[in-house]
């Protein structure tokens, strides 16, 4: 996920649920850290057909769109607040590539507050961020990534199944593809919540395309700007397209190995 905050310039790794996750930046992505264009470039393993797929499983955050506000981050403060008294603060917290429930599972050991105490009250954390992102939705200000908008009509035209699998609340997803005009291209969606995981999110998402497209061996691909998305595809056996359009680079994304790395979906356009 990718949400805005005055994040510190200075990036550090961090942890979650005791394993190390070196592959997860910290800290939120502030306008002057999120890029405004990539460059070109491409990578592909041999023989990969990005084109190939009967399914195609898009990330949200620095994925298909760069958020230019705070209201996904404001309501996730709110809701800290509200629910446990705290002043939500990230600093040294994995977050990108995390999701929602995985970021307050990291922020909750930080403080040294036992999962006893905070996971029983998960629900009510959520159900206070949605409100929240509903009451400031005019707030939303995300940006596309370059050339998805195009890619996403091309990919539609084409008859693909297209979902998003994301480490955000069902509610903000939503509300901030509706904010910048995809949300009608999106079929489905997993989301974060009963699903701390992102290889959990994964794995729900592919179930949910099999089963729209009645066929339980029907191909998925992830779309996605972090080594979590790599990760997370290859837990579920699925390959992974990797976009730099978020706050990793093509030469950081392609060493965990991804079927397909660009810099950004420009690539995956159709040339004349």
């Amino acid at each position: 996920m990718a949400l805005l905050d005055k994040a510190p310039d200075k990036q550090a790794t961090g942890s979650q649920n005791g394993n190390s996750h070196p592959e997860l930046k910290t800290g939120w992505v502030g306008p002057e850290r999120l890029p405004v264009g990539a460059g070109c470039g491409l990578r592909v393993q041999p023989g990969f057909d990005w084109t190939a797929f009967d399914a195609y499983l898009f990330d949200i955050d620095g994925t298909l769109l760069n958020s230019r506000d705070a209201v996904h981050y404001h309501a996730f403060h709110h809701a800290v607040k509200e629910v446990f008294g705290l002043d939500l603060c990230l600093d040294g917290v994995p977050v990108h590539g995390s999701t929602d429930v995985g970021i307050l599972r990291s922020y909750m050991e930080t403080v040294g507050v036992p999962e006893r105490e905070w996971l029983p009250k998960v629900p009510e954390v959520i159900a206070k961020m949605n409100a929240e992102v509903e009451r400031n939705a005019g707030d939303l200000r995300p940006e596309t990534c370059p050339s998805i908008p195009e890619l996403i009509k091309d990919l539609a035209k084409r008859g693909k199944l297209l979902g998003v699998a994301s480490g955000n609340i069902e509610r903000a997803g939503w509300a901030k593809l509706k904010a910048c005009g995809l949300r009608e291209y999106f079929r489905f969606g997993s989301f974060s919540g009963e699903r701390e995981k992102r290889a959990d999110v994964i794995a729900h998402g592919i179930s949910q395309a099999r089963s729209l497209l009645h066929r339980g061996d029907a191909s998925a691909v992830v779309v996605g700007d972090t080594p979590a998305d790599i990760h997370a595809a290859h837990a579920n056996k699925i390959p992974a397209i990797a976009v730099a359009t978020g706050i990793y680079s093509l030469e950081e994304l392609w060493k965990h190995s991804p079927e397909m790395c660009v810099a950004c979906c420009d690539e995956l356009l159709p040339r004349s």
